[in-house]
């Protein structure tokens, strides 16, 4: 597969990206090298290959996911602009 130069330059236009000839000249063959390294990953045989998201196994340290307030309600109200009652007060909205 490769991309003539109407392609980059429709490609550039999508993008917004304004190009000159002359860096569209250069952009199409490298392009088309990275195109050409995309079929040459398409042929390489993964058959009983485990997807992988690092190279390295890691294992993530997790701690107990325990439900707490915090107990800093009237840390977090004294930003509020106003409070009633231990709770953000907004004015009230109808429609």
């Amino acid at each position: 597969m490769s991309v003539s130069p109407e392609q980059v330059r429709h490609i550039a236009k999508l993008a917004r990206i304004a190009m000159s000839d002359d860096e569209l000249d250069r952009l199409v063959p490298e392009l088309n090298n990275i195109l050409g390294w995309v079929e040459q990953l398409g042929e390489v045989d993964t058959d009983g290959v485990e997807p992988l998201t690092a190279v390295i196994d890691q294992k993530l340290r997790l701690r107990d996911d325990v439900v707490d307030d915090g107990n800093i309600r009237d840390e977090v109200l004294a930003n509020a602009p106003e409070a009633q009652h231990g709770f953000f007060a907004v004015p009230k909205v109808i429609e």
